[in-house]
């Protein structure tokens, strides 16, 4: 469930459509579009590590608040707010997982200020024909994993990532288009309001 998290949060950082280019996109570009992206709503596909695939929506307010709704029959929740995760299985009886976002390698773009060009944290960088692709880990704390965003563009836009949990399993989420001008409520990401909701204390 943790890596279901990690996976289903980096989601929300997406836009919408861009065109292509050969050419090598800057850190300062990136980090300059991922900074933009204060709020949005839009659809998620996400490829497990057994091959399996789940789609759903997200919802993000950044810094630090995204909410993975997943469609049936996964049913399930993945929220942050507050600096902390939280797993909702629909189909159990106990609280959610809870673990702090700082553990994930989401915590590097979902930061209030994503400077990419901080020392130790890119450590992959490279195009193809059609994309730019960055890995990213905390400097500081590399066991927690890592995260590889693709982009298009110019313009720059946000397409997919792919994150390496610490057990060295990846998940890919795969970005539809992000519709930035939706409302995002603040109560989307109040996990103890959540937990209240479902009968837990």
């Amino acid at each position: 469930m943790k890596r279901l998290a990690q996976m289903a949060l980096v989601a929300a950082l997406s836009l919408g459509s861009g065109a292509a280019s050969a050419e090598k996109l800057p850190l300062s570009d990136l980090s300059a579009h991922l900074n933009a992206l204060q709020s949005g709503v839009g659809e998620f596909t996400q490829i497990n590590p057994d091959g399996t695939i789940a789609t759903g929506t997200v919802y993000i307010k950044r810094p630090g608040r995204i909410r993975f709704e997943y469609d049936p029959p996964d049913a399930a929740l993945v929220m942050a707010g507050g600096g902390q995760v939280a797993v909702f299985d629909p189909v159990s009886n106990e609280p959610p997982v809870r673990f702090p976002l700082r553990e994930t390698p989401l915590s590097v773009v979902l930061g209030r200020d994503v400077d990419l060009a901080r020392a130790n944290m890119v450590v992959g960088h490279s195009s193809d024909s059609t994309t730019t692709s960055v890995t990213a880990q905390d400097p500081d704390h590399p066991e927690y994993g890592n995260i590889r965003l693709v982009f298009s563009g110019p313009p720059v836009e946000l397409r997919q990532w792919v994150v390496t949990d610490d057990s060295g399993a990846q998940t890919t989420v795969i970005l539809g288009e992000l519709d930035r001008s939706a409302r995002v409520n603040d109560v989307l990401f109040n996990i103890m309001g959540e937990m209240r909701k479902r009968g837990f204390r």
